[in-house]
């Protein structure tokens, strides 16, 4: 998780009790809506990939599919992509990644995440389409333009940078430290 891990495993690690304290403070009613986590994330100025991408990192934690994120599903998905097995967390992402969930991953799907997270993240270090360029040189085996959950498990497995990549591409510190800062804030006023 880089050097960002440990501050999450710290937040994660806090009493049960004080995570679901400050999730009731976010959400008196005890559900979050997609407005509600958009809020929370400070969304307004962002692109229309940054909110598509949020609206999809909403719908793969909202594993009832009702429109609400209960506390068991925040706690969940939150726990997955800090304390998952890779297995896990690979089909998290390729959920995330099939955007019009046709089983399978087009280049512009991944470019269009890929340009999400570096808005969200404020980070800009590569561009969004080499990174989809070495993915699909290297894992697109068929040479189709399209990744299946399969080719993409394995060949994040078997190629470490790669792996390397999704996971700082990933990494979901930027997002949960502004929610915990939002609910501190809250908690202040």
């Amino acid at each position: 998780m880089g050097a960002h891990g440990s501050n999450l495993d710290d937040i994660l690690e806090e009493d049960m009790h004080h995570w679901y304290t400050k999730f009731m403070r976010e959400s008196p009613s005890g559900l979050i809506t997609l407005f509600e986590l958009k809020t929370m994330l400070e969304m307004n100025g962002m692109t229309e990939e940054a909110s598509s991408y949020v609206d999809q990192v909403f719908v793969t934690f909202d594993m009832d599919g009702d429109g609400y994120i209960d506390f068991v599903e925040y706690i969940a998905g939150i726990s997955l992509l800090l304390k998952g097995e890779i297995n896990q967390k690979l089909k998290w992402y390729f959920k995330l990644f099939d955007q019009d969930g046709n089983g399978k991953i087009d280049k512009d799907e991944l470019e269009t995440i890929f340009k999400a997270i570096q808005d969200i993240t404020r980070s800009y270090d590569i561009p969004p389409e080499e990174i989809v360029t070495l993915i699909y040189e290297k894992i697109d085996v068929n040479g189709e333009g399209e990744l299946t959950l399969e080719e993409f498990i394995s060949g994040a497995r078997e190629h470490p940078d790669i792996m390397d990549m999704l996971t700082k591409m990933m990494d979901l510190t930027h997002v949960l430290e502004i929610i915990v800062k939002g609910q501190r804030r809250k908690a202040l006023n």
